[in-house]
């Protein structure tokens, strides 16, 4: 039986895709396809149903697929230890992260981490859906929230702080709001994604009430980076992580404002995570990355501290 088929049918299957597949591996989708049904021939059943618009597992399939992942994941684990024992890491990492986390975040923290390591290659893929990260074939993902997968190893990173903020051009001629109540006079350019438009939360103490506030503005969009670039031209208000606008923050572009007041988009206080497959955990790349990761990352600061940011 060739191994390569078996691979290659685990990212059909982990996909439903036979083009994810093909780009996956860098090849053409009639070679994937070959070489399926030369493993379907080879175990003498159907693996998966041949759809228009997608490919899903028979039954045989599923039962085959949850073997061969696991017995690829130890052929791996297996073989980088006997070549690798005191090696550096090498390899592919594959990362999922959030857009805006993973252009202002990621992309800098890879940078120095592959050039420390440079056996890695990495391949980062930025999307702000919550996406399977074992159907997906993702090594490491980082999420914010809700963490329902059983099967991933799960750390935290540091919780996320939001400021409001806005550049001093529009304050100086719109005024700085005093309480939340007054952003129902103001431009508000609002976050919008899966979760619909979002809502801003303020509590004063932690004695006091979390209040929803449900305003608008002139600019909406499911891109953050496009919003912080609004407001740096003076449109409006944006409430975001102190790992997105630190950096304007702290250089004056934009002016923190309810500083009295804990700010959020959703009710109660989210923490950023970084999840691992179970399995993957043990391999020298992804243990290297993560051992990394804990050695440059810091706590996020209070609310009241943006000025430090995410990493020393």
């Amino acid at each position: 039986m060739d191994l390569n088929a078996l691979r290659v049918f685990e990212r059909v299957a982990a996909t439903g895709s036979f083009t994810a597949a093909a780009h996956h591996f860098h090849r053409a989708v009639s070679s994937v396809s070959r070489q399926i049904r030369g493993l379907e021939e080879s175990v003498g059943q159907p693996l998966l149903y041949r759809h228009t618009r997608a490919v899903t597992l028979t039954e045989a399939g599923q039962r085959y697929y949850a073997e061969v992942r696991d017995i690829l994941e130890r052929l791996d684990m297996a073989t980088e230890a006997l070549n690798q024992p005191e090696a550096e890491p090498r390899g592919v990492l594959r990362i999922n992260a959030p857009v805006a986390f993973g252009q202002r975040q990621i992309v800098p923290l890879l940078h120095r981490f592959q050039d420390r390591f440079p056996g890695i290659k990495a391949e980062l893929q930025l999307d702000d859906r919550v996406v399977d990260p074992v159907r997906e074939g993702h090594d490491i993902t980082f999420r914010v929230g809700d963490l329902s997968d059983s099967s991933m190893v799960a750390r935290k990173v540091a919780p996320m702080n939001y400021v409001l903020a806005a550049s001093p051009d529009y304050l100086a001629v719109q005024g700085t709001p005093e309480t939340p109540e007054a952003l129902a006079e103001y431009d508000c350019l609002l976050y919008q994604g899966e979760l619909g438009r979002q809502r801003w939360y303020f509590q004063q103490n932690k004695a006091a009430p979390e209040v929803a506030y449900e305003l608008d503005g002139s600019l909406a969009s499911n891109d953050a980076e496009t919003l912080v670039r609004a407001a740096l031209m003076g449109q409006g208000l944006v409430m975001f992580p102190t790992w997105l606008i630190a950096e304007e923050l702290a250089k004056g572009a934009l002016v923190p404002l309810l500083e009295g007041w804990r700010g959020e988009v959703m009710p109660g206080r989210r923490e950023l995570y970084v999840l691992t497959p179970e399995r993957r955990i043990k391999t020298l790349k992804v243990r290297t990355f993560m051992d990394y990761l804990f050695e440059v990352v810091s706590p996020l600061p209070p609310w009241d501290r943006w000025q430090e940011g995410i990493y020393r």
